[in-house]
């Protein structure tokens, strides 16, 4: 299948407001000196926020007092730099900063502060829940003008749902909003100084979705035993919270469920398979419990629903997989028969977790329908999809990530070179590259991963490949006695990025080229810092170049951002 490329050209904005002064272009050696830029937590405060008088402002507001006649000649109390917990502020939100909060800062003093879901342009009264080391977290209170660039989000759940952010953000907004991301943290955390020309030739301009809805092939719902209800609808008693839920965790909590009838991010066939389920497995005839994470008790846990392609025909597949605290066919046969009526329904799977966590990996697997698997077709080869299998849940995205990263990779085609590529998981990268190299090597720590891109190197007749499992955060002195010395290293960590041991590893291996492959820009950019810097306190020497960063918007509407990055050998 020849792959789809987007039209990137993209609506001319107005420039964001941002958090830095406009940079020029931004040399590729170590800045003299660094910037400390906040990065938005990765956690969540309770809507039961710090009790306080809302209807105060704090100092940052703009008021007129009247002053008393015999205070006029006193001199003004010096207002505090630090907002104190539980205090309201004014503010406006100036940009998005990396996870998607908005960054702001306090009038009077510069002071920032960062806010879940507040978009550029937004002015809002916020209460401070957090004081982190040089920012402060605020929730928003009440919006008193909206932000720029406001379109209407047609997703119901848009503004409670933890999942869509900014589906009330004109797209166009959003990736020039991660693009500037981006660019601050490779200058900021990756110490590449802005006084380069080159920069502006190495920062490439993001590559946006063409399909920014119905474009997830993944989609884990969760079972809950009462319904998490936003403060106005439990205001007027709109609906009952007392009821059982399905649909997504609600933001920050792990035990509140939001109920989900339709989800903007999975396909159609796959929202019908979701409607099934919602309209009967509430039936008390059925004897269906959802699983209570706090008293461990219930049965149903979660609702995965995979969506694919039929290599032969191109029609969707699906795959429904129930994970449950137990194995009892009998209780889920209905919801069963239910769905076995669909045509793309190809599988239905029973996932057994008795642990007391929230994880939707099974210790057990059973087939209920169907087959294990289904597949989807990538870059002209064919993978099969296990219930547990890692897959990139954009596969039409996934189609442009990979031919940027074949082309970073610069084979040369005579089939002389070999790759070696790091965190492989199902092997997507490394075959779809293996029929121009030699031979391709692929580690990763998860067996099933391993077990799935062996399947996988089989069924498209790839012979040329070789996976091994194994924990690159734990290499040893040995590790790399079991290949040649790779010409091209692909690296696709998860989103802590890579370990040191294993950069240093890659500084003395000093293959010509490293393509890195991230999901997360700022460990990416502290990793960038050291193969391109090094580390004087931990004795690393830094010997690469970097060459290009691509940043690829995956997740339409989501704060994620993969990018490309293409390094050399000085």
């Amino acid at each position: 299948m020849a792959s789809i490329i987007p039209n990137f050209r993209l609506r001319r904005l107005q420039p964001l407001t941002k958090f830095r002064s406009t940079l020029p272009p931004l040399h590729l050696h170590r800045s003299s000196s660094s910037i400390a830029l906040p990065v938005a937590s990765s956690s969540y405060e309770d809507s039961e926020e710090p009790q306080s008088n809302t209807n105060t402002l704090s100092t940052t507001t703009s008021t007129t007092a009247i002053e008393e006649p015999h205070r006029k000649n006193k001199s003004k109390k010096p207002k505090p730099f630090f907002p104190k917990r539980g205090e309201t502020l004014e503010l406006v939100c100036e940009s998005l900063a990396f996870k998607g909060k908005g960054l702001c800062k306090v009038e009077e003093t510069g002071y920032v502060v960062m806010c879940d879901r507040a978009l550029p342009g937004e002015r809002f009264v916020g209460r401070v829940t957090r004081k982190k080391n040089n920012y402060s977290e605020v929730t928003k209170v009440k919006t008193l003008s909206p932000h720029r660039d406001m379109v209407e989000a047609p997703c119901e759940y848009a503004l409670q749902c933890g999942g869509c952010r900014t589906q009330n953000l004109l797209y166009e907004a959003q990736v020039k909003a991660k693009e500037e991301q981006v660019r601050d943290l490779v200058i900021h955390v990756g110490k590449f100084s802005y006084k380069d020309p080159e920069f502006e030739n190495v920062m490439k301009p993001i590559v946006p979705c063409d399909t920014q809805f119905h474009y997830r092939n993944k989609m884990e719902f969760s079972f809950g035993p009462k319904r998490w209800l936003p403060k106005e609808q439990l205001a007027d008693k709109s609906e009952d919270a007392n009821v059982f839920s399905l649909g997504l965790h609600a933001p920050g909590f792990f035990d509140k469920v939001l109920n989900v009838d339709k989800c903007f991010l999975q396909s159609e066939p796959a929202n019908k398979v979701l409607a099934a389920v919602q309209d009967c497995w509430r039936n008390p005839e059925l004897g269906l419990s959802p699983y209570d994470c706090r008293s461990h008790t219930g049965f149903l846990k979660h609702l995965t629903i995979r969506s694919g392609r039929d290599v032969e025909t191109r029609e969707p597949q699906l795959m429904v997989n129930f994970v449950t605290s137990s194995y009892k066919p009998e209780l889920l046969k209905p919801l069963v028969d239910k769905l076995a009526v669909f045509p793309e329904v190809v599988s239905i799977m029973n996932n057994i977790n008795t642990a007391v966590g929230n994880t939707s990996v099974g210790e057990q697997e059973y087939t209920l329908y169907g087959k294990a698997t289904i597949t989807e077709i990538l870059r002209e080869l064919a993978f099969e999809i296990s219930a547990n299998s890692f897959f990139q849940t954009n596969a039409h995205q996934a189609e442009i990530l990979y031919k940027l990263v074949e082309d970073c990779a610069g084979l040369k085609g005579d089939g002389s070179e070999i790759v070696l590529d790091l965190f492989c998981g199902t092997g997507t990268i490394g075959l779809t590259l293996a029929k121009k190299v030699k031979h391709v090597y692929g580690y990763e720590v998860v067996p099933e991963a391993i077990a799935d891109a062996r399947r996988n190197a089989k069924l498209n007749g790839v012979h040329n490949a070789t996976f091994i499992q194994g924990d690159l955060n734990k290499i040893s002195e040995s590790f790399g006695n079991d290949f040649q010395k790779p010409d091209i290293v692909i690296s696709d960590p998860n989103r802590p990025g890579m370990h040191t041991n294993l950069i240093k590893y890659l500084l003395k291996l000093k293959a010509p080229r490293i393509v890195y492959v991230s999901c997360n820009p700022a460990t990416c950019a502290r990793d960038l810092d050291l193969l391109c810097h090094g580390s004087v306190e931990q004795k690393l020497q830094g010997c690469y170049r970097l060459k290009s960063i691509q940043p690829v918007d995956m997740f339409p509407h989501t704060p994620h951002i993969e990018c490309v990055c293409l390094l050399e050998l000085c």
